[in-house]
């Protein structure tokens, strides 16, 4: 119990009023404790600490407040420039990022619970961890590539195995895992092992699961990953702004420097990009596109029919708004639009309304660990998981609305399947389909053309 009682806050750590600054807004209601040495001791955390350090020292004339708004502000725009360059590199490099991203948080995550309990020295707590996160990795990023890229992979003698056995292999790694963890119960701490038993797998619930979705918004096309992450970090850098100059109203007692002026600011603001951004990305087939594997051509494709949603519709407006520009003599009836931009108002608003829900849960996540961020990773932003604790969250609302609302039968996934059979199941399916086609009329209504 010793560990838990030197992380217990001080009474010079307790909440407490702030008096107000020049501009008449209140400090942060709660002192935030340090961040403890253990949570940010590995080299690209201490390689951060000397960054910052090194800003400090430049900027040691401005306010703390100003201070850390230009540290803040310059990482902001050296993350915005080192993704469009990855954007540039390509859908396989962006995958990367998102494995790299996953990995990171995962860590911090992971650190907090063997900070907590590190004291009683729970066997094997580190290394089961990372065996169920690879386990995990190898079930969700085997599927997508099965799916998409799976008769690219059953080409190759030695991957065709593991595209056949897939689930089974995952299974039998999980088994494995579950079966070292019952090894290494030890019978005076039983209760702490099965609760990071259980921190471990919510972590891969919250990581894992919400990076494998991100990767198949991205196959379905990188518009499907580039605006919802675009509105998410222009929602809070737009909430940020304007609760910097304008925030006097306190939002939520999670996160005190939250205010409604910049909540309301960020919505509106988010709204706005999102509409500029969608026009202008659903111009290219490269952003639209779902990647695939081309036969034919024996490589990655970004070649596509569009979607009918990147694609201009004529709508009639409103009876209402019509008598209102006939009064004004504007002779509207309707409006051509990509219905792409409709969908991207609907993905912004749960951007900056919902989004940041995300953040709040981080926040109570923090609070309930007295630790200020996950880490030290980003000069003026803290670790992994606090730039990306709200992207989880919409990743999961893409993929829902995607499914729901906008994904349509797509023909080359059909034959991707089709593609893997044995030659005689393929002339199976091929004769099946023949017949019903043709007793429907379909086949000969075709032939007649």
């Amino acid at each position: 119990m010793a560990e838990i009682r030197q992380r217990n806050v001080t009474s010079a750590e307790q909440p407490r009023e702030a008096p107000p600054d020049a501009a008449g807004k209140r400090e942060e209601e709660e002192e935030e404790p340090a961040l403890p040495p253990d949570l940010s001791g590995d080299k690209l955390a201490q390689a951060s600490d000397k960054t910052t350090e090194a800003l400090d020292s430049a900027l040691k004339d401005l306010t703390p407040r100003w201070r850390n708004w230009v540290i803040r502000g310059i990482f902001t725009w050296l993350m915005i420039f080192a993704f469009a360059f990855i954007i540039y590199l390509g859908p396989l490099a962006l995958v990367l990022l998102i494995m790299g991203i996953q990995i990171k948080c995962f860590h911090e995550i992971i650190n907090i619970g063997y900070v907590v309990y590190k004291s009683y020295e729970l066997p094997w707590f580190r290394t089961l961890s990372w065996y169920f996160l690879f386990a995990s990795n190898y079930f969700f990023y085997g599927e997508s590539l099965i799916e998409y890229f799976g008769v690219l992979l059953s080409r190759t003698e030695f991957l065709s195995a593991f595209v056949t056995y897939h689930r089974f292999i995952s299974f039998s790694l999980y088994v494995a895992g579950f079966v070292g963890f019952v090894f290494s119960l030890v019978k005076k701490h039983y209760l702490k092992q099965f609760t990071l038993f259980g921190w471990t797998h919510v972590t891969l619930l919250i990581v894992v699961t919400q990076s494998h979705l991100i990767i198949q918004n991205v196959f379905e096309g990188l518009v499907w990953l580039l605006v919802p992450v675009s509105m998410i970090i222009c929602n809070d850098i737009m909430a940020y702004m304007f609760g910097f100059f304008f925030g006097k109203t306190p939002l939520i007692k999670l996160s005190p420097k939250k205010t409604w002026e910049g909540f309301i600011g960020g919505a509106l603001s988010t709204i706005i990009f999102g509409i500029i951004l969608s026009y202008g990305l659903v111009q290219f087939d490269f952003f639209v596109c779902p990647i695939h594997y081309d036969d034919v051509k024996g490589a990655l494709s970004m070649e596509c029919e569009r979607n009918p949603v990147f694609r201009v519709t004529e709508y009639n407006l409103p009876e209402t708004i019509q008598g209102l520009f006939a009064l004004a003599r504007i002779p509207w009836s309707s409006i051509k639009i990509y219905p792409f931009i409709l969908h991207s108002i609907a993905l912004s608003m749960f951007a900056s309304v919902i989004g940041p829900f995300g953040g709040f849960f981080a926040s109570g996540f923090k609070r309930a660990f007295k630790i200020k961020d996950f880490g030290d990773t980003i000069p003026g932003h803290g670790g992994i998981m606090d730039r990306f604790d709200c992207q989880f969250l919409m990743a999961t609302f893409v993929h829902v609305y995607h499914f729901s609302f906008i994904r349509i039968p797509n023909p080359q996934k059909l034959l991707q399947h089709v593609l893997m059979l044995k030659p005689h199941e393929q002339l199976q399916v091929f004769n099946l389909l023949r017949d019903r086609l043709a007793e429907r009329g379909i086949l000969n209504a075709t032939q007649l053309l």
